[in-house]
């Protein structure tokens, strides 16, 4: 040993030196512990032996798991949170708590629960004589860095490294790929969003840098409450997103941009979910343990209703309509407050809304109309809001175009909006009016919208989108759903008879588009005559019908609703029935 202690000298990196002999047994498990003890927990990442202090990799992997273990960022670990600290993150992994705290005016640390006078030197070494500041009942961030230092030095750097890789951390101190983003399988049609763990978590850190307890973090709290990431989850754009509060980010905004982030980039909220700690401040095994994977949508259309919370509408409209303060609108922005937002554009607005009593948060994405006729863009969503400018007939005709190419035969439910309903209408062009348009397409009647007054825009129009997204309601046999079936309409504005009026079903003025024949199912009518029918003008709208609002009566025989609303000369043979899908 006289000869090899020199040499240990010499070069630092040689950790330990064993004496050892295979004939006399001797130090063999010591042998084999150390070797093991070397590969598993090296010291060269974490310390710099002839400098006597951490390594920058290992210091800035302390000092983020400290400020994470900081509940009440005030720069010090309180005794609560050096215990929790101990008991969450380390107990956790199997190892015993490395230290204990006595209460007192000068408070001390052990590796066991102090018994008489069963205390550590270097647990008084460090908060007696620690070199940083000292906070009263605290661990300063010094302090807490100069406890890994002594552990390193002392021949306990496994201890280190045990804090390091529960907090996500590899062998080159940084953050693996397993742990920032674990494995989440999503199949075709399916959706991602943050179940009650992850927005209790959210929420919780939202509280912790929310200082001034005024409910909204403002930039710098932002910035760095994002301090322990590369950077923030969102963009700069994130004000036109969300509501806000005179530049600060309330939490219902904060709450909101998560949902955002979740639905459109799982990947990213699980990698940002990481470096906020969640695995080890939630004690789960990774983030996936926040994310929710809804049911495939077909199976929602197929039943006609969604348990989605989050529901995706694509405003789709020509350049010019007003599709941007459509979004600023949902937000709760007229004109004159969009003025500032011109500088920074986005695309999406996320929003809360009520339907049926139920809360839903609804995202609203701005698609330029050309972009889905010139490309074979994504036109998938839960509702397609077509917008045109009711003063100019020709951003119609370019909805009329991307509806028939991408909604008409699938089975999303569509909306026509005509904006700027405060400006007198326009020369129509020949063929169809909107209105008339919808009617043959049996699509509800277009609904106006306007953001030009003082006060806040209605918001009626977004309650409509929301509901049709979660009842899912597509007319025609390749419809999903059958809670409401209506046969078309005569050219006067009253609905035909499906079975003793067939001819009514492809009837049509000169020069105008046909409508796509349809007739109802065979053993909906098997006992007799049973006309669908309800009188358009009336009853305007399907969703009219679809949220039961309509004054509706139990029919004999216990079959679907009748709704007395037809004006026929001739009833029975015309009378309107919804029909729910529980009655099919």
């Amino acid at each position: 040993m006289e000869a090899v202690l020199p040499i240990m000298s010499q070069f630092p990196e040689i950790e330990t030196c064993v004496e050892c002999s295979a004939k006399n047994l001797r130090n063999i498990s010591e042998l084999f512990y150390y070797a093991q003890k070397a590969v598993l927990h090296p010291t060269a990442p974490l310390y710099d032996p002839e400098a006597k202090q951490l390594k920058p990799a290992c210091t800035q992997a302390l000092t983020r798991i400290f400020r994470l273990s900081d509940q009440d960022l005030d720069q010090a670990l309180s005794d609560e949170e050096l215990n929790a600290f101990q008991v969450g993150p380390l107990h956790l992994s199997g190892v015993p708590p490395l230290f204990w705290l006595q209460p007192g005016p000068t408070p001390l640390v052990t590796r066991q629960p102090l018994t008489g006078s069963n205390f550590l030197l270097e647990a008084e070494i460090l908060f007696r004589a620690s070199p940083g500041p000292t906070s009263p009942g605290g661990r300063e961030d010094g302090g807490f860095l100069f406890l890994n230092t002594l552990f390193i030095q002392r021949g306990r750097h496994e201890t280190t490294w045990t804090i390091l890789r529960r907090f996500g951390y590899g062998d080159t101190l940084e953050l693996t790929t397993d742990y920032l983003f674990p494995p989440l399988h999503v199949p075709p049609g399916c959706s991602t969003e943050l179940n009650h763990f992850g927005y209790q978590f959210v929420q919780r850190v939202f509280e912790k840098h929310d200082q001034d307890r005024d409910g909204a973090l403002s930039l710098a709290q932002l910035q760095d409450l994002f301090s322990v990431s590369p950077a923030p989850p969102w963009g700069p754009q994130f004000l036109q997103e969300v509501q806000t509060e005179a530049g600060r980010l309330p939490l219902h905004g904060y709450l909101c941009q998560w949902t955002l982030v979740t639905y459109l980039d799982v990947r990213r909220c699980l990698e940002h979910l990481g470096y906020l700690g969640y695995p080890t401040l939630c004690n789960q095994d990774s983030q996936t343990h926040a994310i929710t994977v809804t049911r495939e949508k077909r199976l929602d259309q197929e039943k006609g209703q969604t348990h989605r919370n989050v529901l995706l509408c694509k405003v789709v409209g020509a350049h010019g309509v007003g599709k941007s303060a459509f979004l600023q609108a949902f937000l709760g922005r007229g004109l004159g407050d969009t003025r500032e937002f011109h500088q920074i554009s986005a695309i999406y607005a996320i929003n809360t809304v009520q339907v049926n009593g139920q809360e839903k948060y609804l995202i609203l994405c701005e698609v330029d109309a050309d972009s889905l006729l010139s490309t074979a863009s994504d036109a998938a969503c839960d509702v397609a809001c077509l917008m045109f400018d009711g003063s100019d007939p020709q951003s119609f005709a370019l909805c009329t175009n991307v509806y028939k190419r991408h909604y008409m035969d699938g089975q999303t439910p569509c909306l026509f909006v005509s904006s700027k309903a405060d400006l007198p209408e326009g020369v129509a062009l020949p063929g169809l009016s909107p209105a008339e348009f919808c009617r043959r397409h049996r699509l509800p009647a277009p609904a106006p919208f306007s953001c030009a007054g003082p006060g806040e825009p209605s918001t009626a129009v977004f309650t409509r989108l929301a509901t049709m997204a979660t009842f899912p309601w597509v007319p025609g046999p390749r419809g999903a759903a059958y809670h409401l079936l209506l046969a078309p309409g005569d050219p006067g504005g009253f609905w035909g008879c499906c079975c003793c009026h067939p001819q009514l079903l492809a009837l049509q003025s000169p020069g105008e588009e046909p409508m796509r024949p349809w007739c109802p199912q065979s053993d909906l009518r098997a006992s007799g005559c049973c006309c669908w029918a309800t009188h358009l003008v009336e009853l305007p709208s399907v969703y009219t019908l679809l949220l039961g609002t309509a004054y509706s009566l139990p029919s004999p025989k216990g079959g679907p609703q009748v709704l007395p609303a037809c004006a026929c000369p001739a009833p029975p043979a015309c009378v309107g029935i919804a029909l729910e899908r529980q009655g099919v």
